[in-house]
């Protein structure tokens, strides 16, 4: 199961999401995630995946797709090198779990 909460804030928007990223609900992210760029109004989305317990191959696709739209991403040790691996050697713009600290 996926859980995918919106936090709405001044700047930016935050996706919260949480569970395995697996067929079926990978979709829903693809989805919730354009939705939220038609409703951005000029704030910073952030999809924070701190709550990630699994993600298949098909999850490691959609988190391609949004590094290369340059999405943020706040993440945890264990989702930040899944990232890294998925990334290669491409500059990725992540966060880690303090989102004051970015080592990029």
């Amino acid at each position: 199961m996926l859980k995918i909460s919106l936090v709405d804030g001044t700047g930016q928007l935050r996706m919260v999401v949480e569970g395995a990223l697996v067929p079926p609900w990978v979709d829903e992210l693809t989805t919730a995630c354009a939705k939220a760029r038609v409703d951005l109004q000029g704030r910073e989305l952030i999809v924070d995946l701190r709550g990630l317990t699994a993600i298949s191959p098909e999850g490691e696709n959609v988190l391609r797709q949004l590094m290369m739209n340059k999405t943020k991403v706040l993440c945890g040790v264990f989702i930040r090198e899944v990232l890294r691996q998925l990334a290669g050697t491409a500059q990725l713009d992540l966060e880690n779990d303090n989102p004051n600290n970015s080592d990029g």
